[in-house]
């Protein structure tokens, strides 16, 4: 883990870049923590964070290099930019629901979107919607869009497939 990947998502947190990409990894199989950077004297005053203190975490979930960033209370998350988990099937959807939605925003759960205890956004969808949606049948694919449309939170798979076939 301590090659440099060429693009990895940079995730700016407050003050809890180790804690959530030790909750990220502990998620996820094939995740784990790497390298850490601290504040030193220069950066700590140059960001007003104490000396010491976690500054950057390298983290891979699934292989996925990530980097996370105590960098004080400027900027949040936002919903215009997400995570996707594609799942197989419905006992990975409720699993990855469960362990993401747990302390996060129930208002923001919609459509299978889910914002976690730290405020980032993740779309937990089983890999057979890409299919149902683009399939050449419009019919199939405008009941798949209609079911999708009215789910409160988490997606039913088992719903979704009933839309599909009609």
């Amino acid at each position: 883990m301590n090659k440099i990947q060429k693009i990895a998502p940079n995730l700016w947190f407050d003050t809890q870049a180790e804690e959530a990409a030790r909750f990220y990894a502990s998620i996820f199989p094939n995740s784990g923590i790497g390298r850490m950077t601290r504040y030193g004297k220069e950066r700590r005053e140059a960001a007003g964070i104490s000396e010491g203190t976690v500054m950057t975490v390298e983290f891979e979930l699934e292989g996925q290099p990530f980097v996370a960033l105590n960098g004080g209370p400027y900027f949040k998350f936002t919903e215009a930019v997400s995570f996707i988990v594609h799942c197989e099937d419905q006992e990975e959807i409720d699993y990855y629901w469960g362990k993401l939605s747990e302390g996060g925003d129930p208002k923001a759960q919609v459509c299978g979107w889910l914002k976690d205890r730290f405020g980032v956004s993740w779309q937990i969808v089983p890999r057979a919607l890409t299919e149902m949606l683009c399939d050449p049948d419009q019919e199939k694919a405008e009941r798949v869009t209609k079911a999708l449309l009215q789910t409160k939170a988490k997606i039913d798979l088992h719903a979704l497939r009933q839309a599909y076939e009609g």
